[in-house]
């Protein structure tokens, strides 16, 4: 086993601070991976701080990574030494019900294997994630990375750039849709490039006035302040689709009432406490609330194969993990643009 520098929470109320990692030796079939970059997601913090409950600690996170392969087993056949690579949001799954022959691990009826803060297939040994300087993982659960794109940029794709893509695609949202991203964090940005890319017309919804600026910047053709009545008014009826990333608390009814006949909003984001629907937000035009989780490894590799071929990053700001407390705290003040990623060269020295 390889002795490995990370940083950890060692539990739900204490900083993350360095910690060793015991990695395994590879097998046949794993990938061997130096991390270079690693992205800082919103789940991150709630899992850290067990704000979802089931936490497991010490606990390293990270599931926004890309590295280059270091070593393969062998049996690994279309992963060479010296390729970039990344991992997702998992690291394994039961690869046998319905959803993962169906190319949607990330809705394996047995539970995928979470990246961190979950366990091997063996139920016993857990699992630590990308806060860290290397990683063994199966070679099926292997995302290959193009080095068309800034690596920085790419982390967060990850899981910000799936989690958006994949509702966008489900949805088949593109020309002629009018969709709106509730948001504009981390998930949002993404959204928003997407949406834009797919030839749709995108509003961006924000309780932040100020951020209309980097939505234009972004793509977006209006925008629109939630806390503003008349601007909300002005377009009830109005959406074919909207994509809600907030983690916060909100107001569903407030969005399902912009949906038009047969409109559909769906949640990627996660706010910690159940949010009142009304009946009548769903009954009166037929609309449809939803959610989507991830993507499986499929999906991933074709979202990362169309972000290489239109140019498509995150928006990010560079850290050394030594400041990943100080990150976390900004983080809930959104006080980023619009993702933390951390370079791990500053635990390699």
């Amino acid at each position: 086993m390889a002795n490995v520098n990370a940083f950890a929470a060692a539990t739900s109320n204490s900083p993350l601070a360095p910690f060793t990692v015991n990695r395994r030796d590879p097998g046949p079939d794993d990938v061997v991976i130096d991390i270079l970059y690693c992205g800082v997601c919103h789940s991150d913090i709630h899992q850290a701080r067990d704000e979802w409950g089931g936490s497991i600690f010490p606990m390293v996170p990270g599931h926004e990574i890309v590295g280059r392969v270091t070593a393969i087993g062998d049996g690994v056949k279309n992963i060479r030494v010296g390729e970039l690579a990344g991992v997702g949001c998992f690291v394994d799954s039961c690869r046998v019900c319905p959803s993962c022959q169906k190319g949607l691990e990330n809705y394996c009826e047995k539970g995928s294997n979470a990246t961190y803060n979950g366990y091997e297939k063996d139920g016993k040994t857990p699992t630590y994630g990308g806060y860290s300087t290397l990683i063994v993982v199966d070679k099926n659960y292997i995302l290959n990375i193009s080095d068309k794109l800034p690596l920085e940029g790419v982390a967060p794709l990850l899981c910000a750039g799936i989690t958006t893509w994949s509702p966008l695609r489900n949805w088949k949202v593109g020309k002629g849709h009018k969709v709106a991203i509730v948001g504009l964090g981390g998930l949002g940005h993404m959204g928003v490039k997407f949406a834009v890319s797919f030839g749709a017309e995108v509003t961006v919804i924000s309780t932040t006035a100020s951020k209309e600026t980097d939505a234009k910047k972004m793509g977006a053709h209006y925008f629109l302040h939630s806390k503003d009545p008349q601007e909300m008014e002005q377009r009830a009826g109005y959406f074919d689709f909207i994509l809600n990333t907030v983690s916060a608390p909100n107001d569903y009814n407030a969005y399902l009432h912009l949906l038009k006949l047969d409109g559909t909003m769906c949640l990627v984001g996660a706010p910690p406490n159940p949010i009142p629907v009304s009946g009548f937000s769903l009954i009166m035009k037929r609309r449809t609330l939803s959610g989507s989780l991830i993507g499986g490894i499929k999906e991933t590799q074709e979202m990362l194969d169309y972000c290489a071929d239109h140019n498509i990053v995150s928006d990010v700001e560079v850290i050394p993990m030594q400041k990943i407390n100080e990150a976390y705290e900004r983080v809930m003040v959104s006080d980023v643009k619009y993702r933390f990623v951390i370079d791990l060269a500053s635990l390699k020295s």
